[in-house]
């Protein structure tokens, strides 16, 4: 709702700065806030389904919901940014002169400032929640701030200079910031549907706890991870002696899933206990 609440009140301000100035540049930057205000009511969406706890249906939770709000926000960019070049194509070939004044000016800083503490707080929430749907809000708010800070003083230079064409060529770059932005965003939600795995330090942290509390086990190999929103899924094969009762067996992975949960939040561990003749001498050997 925060969000939603800031974008809101971001795109009232940009939408009075451009009509005070008539500037297609400042015109170009409210219409992104536009894209913010639906990114904020996806993100809402996405952030409250992913919360909710696998059942029947969906057995390994609602986590990848947020990395298709992250695509859905990309497809909103997109479209933002083929409006801006139309805007910035007429402006061009027909420019209009306007009237940069400092109430108009004042407004487009006021939106930047609120803009800016806002990507702050949703980027940092986000990396600690490890939230691809509000990380990804935050990347583009903080980059709707630099465009902003851009257009300003494109805006200041262009009344100096009285070179007109300036403010649609612009508004042109502001849709090339976003167009990347986008494109980012919808790479980034791409590679997190195709089940990526978890960065490389995280994997060292896995095999080192794995390692350490496997005492009594043979080795562990084929292990595997993959992310899907905040939960982080984690399966190995345990091998352990061919004459270990399951009961001791089944505690060695007691151990190792206690030990795994404690340093990887949110972890899904599966582990599949196999006899000494399985074993591939390789991966983690712990005997």
């Amino acid at each position: 709702m925060g969000s939603l609440a800031v974008g809101l009140a971001v795109l009232a301000l940009k939408g009075s700065a451009a009509w005070l100035t008539g500037s297609i540049a400042l015109y170009s930057d409210a219409l992104e806030s536009v894209v913010n205000v639906v990114t904020a009511i996806v993100a809402l969406v996405a952030v409250r389904l992913a919360a909710r706890p696998a059942d029947a249906a969906l057995p390994y939770g609602y986590g990848k919901a947020e990395y298709f709000s992250a695509v859905i926000i990309g497809v909103f960019i997109g479209v933002a940014a083929l409006a801006i070049f139309s805007a910035a194509y007429s402006g061009f070939i027909n420019p209009q002169p306007f009237d940069a004044t400092p109430v108009g000016i004042g407004v487009s800083v006021l939106a930047t400032v609120l803009n800016a503490g806002w990507a702050y707080l949703l980027i940092r929430t986000g990396k600690r929640d490890r939230s691809p749907s509000l990380e990804a809000d935050g990347k583009h708010l903080a980059t709707d701030v630099i465009s902003t800070v851009g257009v300003l003083i494109g805006v200041l230079l262009t009344v100096i200079t009285g070179f007109q064409q300036l403010d649609a060529i612009l508004a042109a770059l502001v849709g090339l910031t976003i167009l990347w932005s986008g494109w980012r965003l919808l790479r980034e939600s791409v590679i997190g549907l195709m089940d990526v795995a978890v960065d490389p330090a995280r994997l060292t942290l896995i095999r080192e706890v794995i390692s350490a509390n496997a005492e009594g086990a043979i080795e562990a190999h084929d292990i595997r991870t993959r992310q899907a929103g905040r939960a982080i899924f984690i399966d190995f094969h345990l091998v352990v002696p061919g004459a270990m009762s399951v009961e001791t067996a089944h505690a060695i992975c007691d151990r190792i899933e206690a030990k795994l949960r404690d340093s990887v939040a949110e972890a899904q561990i599966t582990i599949h206990v196999e006899p000494e003749n399985k074993a591939k001498h390789s991966g983690i050997v712990v005997v």
